[in-house]
């Protein structure tokens, strides 16, 4: 095991690939243990095989086909209309489009660089200081983590199902399960967004600002009640709800909309399908060496190690966030769900956490950790979207990454905010 990590740690060292690594790890393993190194490739046939991961590329291919039109600009038209009239209304207005939008595209990154040229200005004008509004725009790009159909959320349960918990959930609880958590979040940051806009002058909204913003964003206020209405009222599959909403964000944008030419469309696919590509091929490695992990007793030994140190839950719990926090900030949510997951999960089984608080405990902390210093990737995509220091950005987020921190203590702590609409207290 010693060679193994030396291995991995080497590799990883020198900038080898993520997915070559895991490979390198899964391929060295099964030839030490004697097993005939076939078993990785039938487990990228047994992804294969898996109903629910047709979700994952059309959901993305949905997501980046709203980052290539104009559904940004029409959404934060519309929150401005609803909210704009309250004490720090255009900040809170930047929290819930930002969510919004990394719900549906899965990447933070993606949300910074699509309504950062929207809202950032916007703030300025409107009297925000150029910090508050810096932190806000790079800190709320990854708030859409928790609410479906977050790319992240699937893949946590595509993940933690394949090992063996013994505690049966479905994707649709994990959706469940993080709005209230997801809530929380945007209600704090709220709060401080009204306190620091206290001052700043409000402009008036009428009815008409109102229902011409709701005209104009007609066909794109469908989509949540598409996925969440499809799923939760048993029409839809998670599968078959990714994909009718992958359809009617084509006709949307590209036949009603028209503001993707179809000449265009080739390299939306094929972006999003490289990110998918990624995920997919990682997530296919990291399932073979898992089943090495798991038959090696891996998890088992890390358990018993750390129980011979913590003995509590509580700190136990207080300990992981720290560490995913620190993780975070080296990793992409992707590359760490699939590493880490099968590690965690029985150690965590082993303290009594329901495997649904895992998930929502881990992607809380990995999207503070997306903004965290020295490294979160959030600071370096803002910092090159907007011209700005790395140092200022480090500055601007210290708040957010405050308020942010203690909502994932109490989402950690009080299990019932995540347990409650899945039903699972």
């Amino acid at each position: 095991m010693n060679l193994l990590t030396l291995i991995m740690g080497m590799l990883a060292f020198i900038g080898t690939p993520l997915f070559v690594v895991i490979a390198a790890l899964a391929l060295w393993a099964f030839h030490q243990a004697e097993i005939d190194l076939s078993v990785v490739v039938i487990e990228f046939y047994r992804l294969a095989e898996m109903p629910i991961l047709l979700a994952i590329p059309l959901f993305t291919f949905a997501g980046y086909l709203l980052s290539e039109s104009g559904a940004p600009g029409r959404l934060v038209r519309l929150t401005q209309a609803l909210f704009g009239w309250m004490p720090g209304g255009l900040a809170i207005v930047a929290l819930i489009a930002c969510a919004l939008f990394t719900a549906f595209t899965g990447a933070s990154g993606i949300t910074i660089v699509a309504l950062g040229a929207l809202l950032f200005p916007a703030l300025i004008r409107a009297g925000y200081k150029e910090n508050f509004s810096l932190g806000l725009i790079t800190s709320s790009g990854s708030l859409g983590v928790l609410f479906a159909p977050s790319l992240p959320l699937i893949l946590y349960g595509v993940i933690a199902q394949q090992v063996s918990t013994g505690d049966a959930f479905s994707i649709d609880d994990l959706f469940l399960a993080g709005l209230l958590p997801g809530m929380l979040m945007i209600a704090m940051l709220s709060a401080y967004a009204m306190w620091q806009g206290r001052g700043i002058k409000i402009e008036p909204r009428t009815w008409s600002d109102v229902t011409g913003a709701l005209n104009e964003a007609k066909w794109e206020l469908p989509l949540p009640f598409i996925v969440l209405g499809g799923i939760y009222s048993g029409y839809f599959a998670v599968s078959e709800a990714a994909a009718v909403t992958a359809l009617y964000v084509l006709v949307v944008e590209v036949f009603i909309h028209r503001e993707i030419p179809l000449r265009k469309l080739p390299s939306v696919m094929r972006d999003s399908m490289v990110l998918v590509g990624a995920v997919l091929i990682i997530l296919g490695l990291s399932l073979a060496s898992t089943n090495y992990m798991i038959d090696a007793e891996i998890p088992n030994q890390l358990f018993e190690f750390i129980q011979g140190h913590v003995s509590d839950p509580l700190t136990f719990l207080l300990l992981l966030n720290i560490f995913l926090l620190l993780l975070g900030t080296i990793l992409d949510i992707f590359s760490a769900l699939v590493i880490m997951i099968p590690l965690l999960l029985p150690i965590a089984l082993g303290y009594g956490i329901d495997p649904v608080h895992l998930g929502i405990i881990f992607l809380a902390n990995m999207q503070i950790g997306y903004f965290t210093p020295p490294v979160g990737m959030n600071l370096f995509i803002a910092s090159y979207r907007f011209k700005r220091p790395i140092m200022q950005l480090y500055t601007a987020t210290l708040p957010y990454f405050v308020i942010l921190f203690a909502s994932v203590l109490i989402i950690t702590y009080w299990p019932a905010l995540s347990l409650t609409l899945p039903g699972r207290n």
